[in-house]
């Protein structure tokens, strides 16, 4: 279903593409897309920036205790407690303001980031924010950690393996052939929004996930990387700051399962519990099912909160179970 563009209600989905058992069930677009034109995932791109993350962990040029501090000078000495870890879980503790629409621009530290004062450098302008708490001590879901992350892998590969490290050691082994991500006016990539590819490479890479990080025989990311970022980060369990019951996060990918003790509740409950994804803004997902060997993409421009995305899923698998 579509809403009208002027008014911008309704279900506006833009794609939709179904794989189950490695082949491509179903396939629909709306709105003027086609299979070849790139959509804009916005925060998918976080889970994106866990999969090179985990590139640049196997190849030895990053570890997960790796301080912001190797890669930028002259921050607040407390900030050098902040680890490549810390940024993967959402846990800096960073002063950060995470919001969007209906806000002041003023009150936005993403707005800040992206088409303000940072907007130059984001990676230093994120990392010399104050810290609100302790490293590792509370969980808070924030684009400035992704796009730190993003700045630090572009540093810490493109001197050993070039600028498009992303294409050479990933998108290109996986034959996605239309994978953008913007980069910051200091040529770091926007590790937080700015990744374009079509409903069909966005399955490609969930495809990966669901196959443990192997793709076509080949090893692409470490042999426990998936199962690391798809399992519940400690952090979870400890103070959780401006976030839904069911914010359940891994390594920047999202969880399913319900845990009552930490107050967590599955936001997807009418599919598998060991199901999870990539989430953007919006309506952009991809969803790794692994109990019926399915991904499900959507790309979309939602705007009034009439998407439901377990409904959604749930008709998704209903759809290969009907095969």
């Amino acid at each position: 279903l579509e809403g009208e563009d002027a008014e911008r209600i309704g279900l506006r989905t833009d794609g939709v593409v179904i794989i189950k058992n490695g082949k491509l069930i179903y396939e629909k677009y709306a709105r003027g897309f086609t299979k070849d034109n790139p959509h804009l995932t916005w925060s998918v791109t976080k889970s994106v920036m866990s999969a090179l993350t985990g590139i640049a962990v196997g190849t030895g040029q990053l570890t997960l205790e790796t301080s912001i501090c190797d890669y930028y000078e002259d921050l607040p000495p407390d900030n050098c407690a902040v680890t490549l870890l810390n940024l993967l879980e959402f846990s800096t503790g960073f002063d950060w303001t995470e919001v969007y629409e209906n806000e002041a621009n003023q009150v936005s530290s993403v707005f800040a980031m992206l088409y303000g004062e940072g907007r130059e450098d984001m990676g230093t302008f994120v990392a010399n924010h104050p810290l609100r708490d302790p490293p590792g001590t509370t969980y808070q879901y924030s684009t400035g950690d992704a796009t730190l992350l993003g700045a630090i892998l572009n540093r810490a590969m493109s001197e050993a393996y070039g600028e498009k490290f992303p294409w050479d050691l990933f998108f290109t082994p996986l034959g996605i052939t239309s994978a953008v991500i913007e980069r910051d006016l200091a040529g770091h990539l926007i590790g937080g929004s700015y990744f374009y590819a079509t409903p069909r490479d966005m399955a490609r890479i969930g495809y990966l996930y669901l196959n443990d990080g192997c793709w076509e025989n080949e090893r692409l990311l470490p042999e426990d990387w998936v199962t690391r970022s798809t399992e519940l980060s400690p952090v979870m369990s400890e103070e959780r700051i401006d976030a839904d019951p069911d914010w359940i996060q891994g390594w920047h990918w999202w969880l399913n399962i319900t845990d009552t003790e930490k107050g967590l509740e599955a936001p997807w409950p009418d599919i598998p519990a060991n199901s999870f994804g990539a989430s953007g803004h919006w309506g952009q997902s991809i969803t790794v099912i692994p109990d019926h060997n399915m991904i499900v993409v959507r790309t979309a421009d939602d705007r009034d909160g009439s998407f439901v995305k377990n409904d959604f899923l749930k008709l998704a698998v209903a759809v290969g179970e009907g095969l």
